[in-house]
């Protein structure tokens, strides 16, 4: 359980202010059908985090452990300093004749191609080696941060400025990778 919770606290957190976000408000406001948004968000997240996650727990499959706890301590890293950089959106209007649920699904997939949370979701995948578990975790992480903005919008930074939600993200995945290299020096 620690697996899914752990997955889904990273991926909230790095989803703060990140573009797939600012995606899901555009299209949210655009619709005006909040479940039929974060249906399309949900498919698409759940797709492409079981693909990423998969291809994590195949890589950690053939890499030693040193080697893997580099690599995944250095990618954390490199995410968390990735993660203090705010995303821009680039307005696209995205096909009307799909409808929400569609358009959401196929816009919300391309954008994640590349995109933090999913090569997080690669690095928690071969970190924990469990392609059902980190998918699950997450999934419901993006499900997390997505329904606040197309439910919540702009009121969500009202509460937290994303700043400080982004310093966040960016620690826990320090976090994450001091204790990957940690762990392949052999100090845990």
């Amino acid at each position: 359980m620690s697996i899914f919770w752990s997955s889904l606290l990273v991926v909230a957190l790095a989803e703060m202010g990140d573009k797939t976000q600012l995606i899901a408000l555009s299209l949210a406001s655009r619709y005006q059908r909040p479940w039929s948004v974060l249906g399309g968000i949900f498919v698409a997240t759940l797709a492409n985090h079981a693909l990423a996650s998969s291809v994590g727990v195949w890589v950690a499959s053939r890499l030693s452990a040193a080697v893997l706890g580099w690599v995944l301590g250095l990618g954390f890293i490199a995410f968390g300093i990735w993660t203090l950089f705010p995303d821009r959106v680039e307005e696209r209007e995205p096909p009307g004749r799909w409808g929400p649920l569609l358009t959401t699904a196929v816009v919300f997939f391309l954008a994640e191609m590349g995109d933090k949370t999913q090569l997080a979701t690669v690095a928690l995948g071969a970190r924990y080696h469990s392609t059902v578990a980190v998918t699950a975790g997450t999934t419901a992480g993006m499900m997390l941060a997505d329904g606040l903005a197309v439910f919540a919008g702009t009121t969500l930074t009202r509460v937290m400025p994303m700043a400080r939600l982004r310093l966040i993200a960016a620690l826990l995945f320090f976090a994450f990778g001091l204790t990957a290299i940690a762990a392949s020096l052999g100090l845990f």
